[in-house]
């Protein structure tokens, strides 16, 4: 496929763009001028047709005057050319409008298409640092509804400049043609496009209060939707309900508001105009009375005044389409202007580094081949220093090294290639189960064997009884986020997808944490087992796990505090006792002195030995 520059016309079936371009994301407005300017040659199609469309519906009230005038003048001749001319028109405006139509839908779809393929670009460069800077829901919205606004405007912009060009010509035109009418219509069609002007920041206002207010009521739903089963263990749906209908009931007296101001800018162009045909019919008939004017002047005249209100119809949809983007094109840009705290092109060549993994912010060192289990007192250190040993994290910092290579120096695919990341809360993609383990593998660990070690067994049961036409477990569907699924059995899944890529080095955030002990301690077998010779991270507090790791770490205070194998540590040192047994304070002063008095009697009995 051949890239598309400025002047090229792009065609849907040309679809996706291989390269979307780099946005200006300085602003909403900056980012709309950049769609515009990156789609010139389908503007300038769009804005041809256009001229052709409009120009044959203002030249048709010429030709229905000079048919006028030549009945009135019993001229055959001129009637027939009148006829040929209003023909010709009818021929264009045809052939005008449809042109029009599929230029102003290709822009339309193509300039949606490269917003979210910019959006899709950005999400996957982010990764999980997006959801930490911009609610997921407003992701979603900017790239499904946002979209369509954007690309509206964008082609919408090319058909006013047609009628703008066109209003323009027609009053240049019945200025020539008959100049004591043309002054008035030329006078007047300003006054009718800029009268709405002082109520769109208005109404701008209440459509922004509308979708700020639709946005919540949105985030509402998705939130009792994805609780409903704690709600209704609780008995708190109702609460929730209440709380949704009240701002559902905000976003309706807010659309009232806002249609309102709408209608009275519709209202207004409808009005407006009429009064200036009244106008124009008012002076011409006292023109025509003084023998100033022709007949057929005069009904040209009239005719060319009342056509042109189709085209100022344009000037409301732009005013409209701008005021309803805009905010769009913002949250598109804040989205799409987010940066990475480090080059996902990288400084370095395209190698996948192997050895150990080792990360000199906090000292932590995971042998090659080695099972190694991380205790750390706080989550979210946790999460960040996970995200940092899988490289180019989401915060500035000093980069993890593997075999001594810092993984933020390459590029970003060589990277997730050598490490894979589990986060604590994995999603899973809706589709079949066969779907979600079609991910890039290196093919040495089989779908059944992930799926055992990560001990899947009763989730495969549970699939195929919810999917009664699937007599292949991997054929089941597994909902939208594996909601008809447990926090445990989606644990597992997402354990099994990791397994199957079989990476260099695997980092396991919590994997085990909505799992129950029985289970817990065969998945630590299975992991084990599976992963022998190949480097394991794993961020647990789970004794199960812990004992069947080859090395446990203890990272206190953002630094390695100590470190050997947990039945070693669990005695040794209090603070890792403290997060791994949860004892308190008291708890553990009790637990040292009983230590102290064990020492005592062992004390004791060597010198009575002696």
């Amino acid at each position: 496929m051949r890239d598309a520059s400025h002047w090229d016309v792009m065609k849907i079936q040309d679809l996706p763009y291989r390269d979307p371009g780099v946005p200006d994301a300085r602003s909403g407005p900056r980012f709309l001028w950049w769609l515009f300017r990156n789609q010139l040659g389908g503007q300038l199609t769009a804005l041809a047709w256009g001229l052709v469309h409009f120009v044959a519906v203002s030249g048709l009230p010429f030709g229905v005057g000079f048919a006028v005038q030549a009945v009135v003048d019993r001229s055959g001749e001129r009637l027939a050319l009148a006829g040929g001319l209003m023909v010709l028109c009818g021929v264009a405006i045809a052939l005008g409008d449809s042109m029009l139509h599929r230029a102003a839908v290709t822009n339309w779809i193509t300039a949606a298409a490269r917003v979210q393929q910019l959006l899709a670009r950005r999400t996957a460069q982010l990764g999980s640092a997006l959801t930490r800077r911009v609610a997921a829901g407003e992701v979603v919205a900017v790239s499904t509804g946002d979209v369509e606004k954007i690309g509206w405007f964008v082609e919408a912009l090319s058909r006013f400049t047609a009628a703008a060009v066109t209003v323009v010509l027609v009053c240049v035109g019945l200025y020539l043609y008959q100049p004591e009418l043309g002054i008035v219509v030329a006078v007047g069609i300003p006054v009718l496009a800029i009268a709405v002007l002082p109520l769109l920041p208005r109404a701008t206002r209440r459509a922004d209060f509308q979708r700020e207010k639709a946005g919540r009521a949105t985030e509402l739903a998705s939130d009792t939707v994805a609780g409903l089963r704690v709600l209704r263990g609780i008995g708190g749906e109702e609460l929730f309900l209440d709380r949704y209908r009240r701002a559902s009931q905000e976003v309706r007296h807010a659309a009232v508001r806002s249609a309102r101001m709408w209608a009275l800018i519709s209202a207004i162009q409808v009005l407006l105009p009429g009064l200036l045909m009244i106008a124009v019919v008012w002076h011409g008939v006292h023109l025509a009375g003084q023998d100033r004017i022709t007949v057929g002047e005069l009904v040209t005249v009239y005719s060319a005044v009342m056509l042109l209100t189709y085209p100022l119809r344009h000037f409301e949809e732009i005013a409209m389409a701008y005021s309803f983007s805009r905010p769009s094109a913002k949250r598109a840009a804040r989205v799409l202007s987010l940066e990475r705290a480090t080059d996902t092109a990288g400084s370095r060549e395209a190698v996948v580094p192997t050895g150990d993994l080792y990360d000199p912010a906090t000292g932590l060192l995971a042998p090659a081949g080695c099972l190694t289990a991380v205790v750390c007192g706080d989550p979210d250190a946790a999460g960040l220093l996970a995200e940092r040993l899988g490289g180019h994290p989401s915060e500035e910092g000093t980069s993890a090294l593997l075999g001594g290579v810092p993984l933020d120096e390459l590029p970003l695919s060589s990277t997730r290639t050598a490490v894979l990341v589990q986060d604590k809360d994995p999603v899973l993609l809706s589709g079949s189960l066969r779907e979600l383990l079609d991910v890039p593998a290196s093919g040495a660990v089989t779908a059944a064997e992930a799926l055992a070690a990560a001990q899947c067994g009763d989730v495969l049961e549970a699939l195929v009884q919810g999917s009664l036409d699937a007599e292949d477990p991997l054929d089941a569907r597994i909902t939208e986020r594996g909601r008809s699924l447990s926090g445990g059995q989606r644990q597992r899944l997402a354990l099994a997808r990791s397994l199957i890529t079989d990476p260099g080095v695997l980092v396991l955030d919590e994997p085990t944490s909505a799992v129950d002990s029985h289970t817990e301690a065969r998945i630590a077998d299975g992991v084990r087992e599976l992963r022998a010779g190949r480097t394991t991270v794993v961020f647990t507090s789970s004794p199960l796990l812990l004992d069947h790791a080859d090395r446990v770490v203890l990272i206190h205070e953002g630094e390695v505090a100590a470190v050997g194998v947990h039945r070693e540590l669990v005695h040794k040192e209090p603070r890792y006792r403290a997060v791994v047994t949860r004892e308190t304070e008291d708890e553990e002063a009790i637990g040292l002195e009983l230590d102290d008095l064990e020492d005592l009697e062992q004390l004791k009995e060597i010198g009575e030995t002696a």
